[in-house]
């Protein structure tokens, strides 16, 4: 019997404003607690990916955005689970107020590689810190 579960589809958000890019921690509780994030969320029934995107900014961020292009998309395999990750670039249209008491900080494209991201994240890091 196989044990091959469909990959969990996770849509997130890159936020950049004047050169700095918006990036959330992950709270404690949760998979990879402590480590940094691009906001976003896992894909529900019938949502399309700007729908999950605006959802999930508005339930964590109370904000609202602008989604745009899909600056990038990957497959990562952790032990417990594979995800489908998809990144859109995004502007905000007002100031983001965490609302689950996650950190959030406002980084350079160059400070991205000191903090501590998500494999699944990696492929995304190195895209923006190298164009």
């Amino acid at each position: 019997m196989s044990n091959t579960k469909a990959p969990t589809v996770v849509i997130a958000a890159v936020i950049e404003r004047s050169n700095l890019i918006l990036v959330t921690q992950r709270v404690t509780g949760t998979h990879l607690a402590g480590y940094w994030e691009f906001p976003g969320g896992k894909l529900e029934g019938g949502e399309t990916h700007q729908g999950c995107l605006k959802r999930e900014i508005q339930e964590e961020l109370d904000a609202s955005i602008l989604v745009e292009t899909r600056l990038h998309s990957t497959i990562f395999t952790y032990p417990e689970y594979s995800i489908e990750l998809h990144f859109y670039r995004c502007h905000l249209n007002n100031d983001p107020t965490p609302q689950l008491g996650q950190s959030l900080r406002w980084v350079s494209r160059s400070d991205l590689k000191r903090l501590k991201f998500p494999p699944a994240d990696l492929e995304l890091i190195e895209l923006l810190t190298t164009s």
